[in-house]
């Protein structure tokens, strides 16, 4: 669980860096995903790693389309 709320945060600090008329879009996708997991097997850390990096290279994806 406390992996998971750094990933969140990380997540929510990248979302400040887009401009400010997408924020709220992004932070409620970003919001909505992560409670759609939130039933995910933790035991499964391999898995979960790779949810994570997933979320992240997405949000950076993102990050990069909106700020051209």
């Amino acid at each position: 669980m406390e992996k998971a709320l750094r990933v969140y945060a990380e997540m929510l600090r990248l979302v400040r860096r887009l401009p400010k008329d997408s924020r709220p879009y992004y932070a409620k996708y970003a919001r909505e995903n992560f409670v759609n997991y939130r039933d995910f097997d933790a035991s499964d850390s391999k898995a979960l790693d790779e949810l994570f990096h997933r979320a992240y290279n997405h949000s950076l994806w993102v990050l990069n389309k909106v700020t051209r």
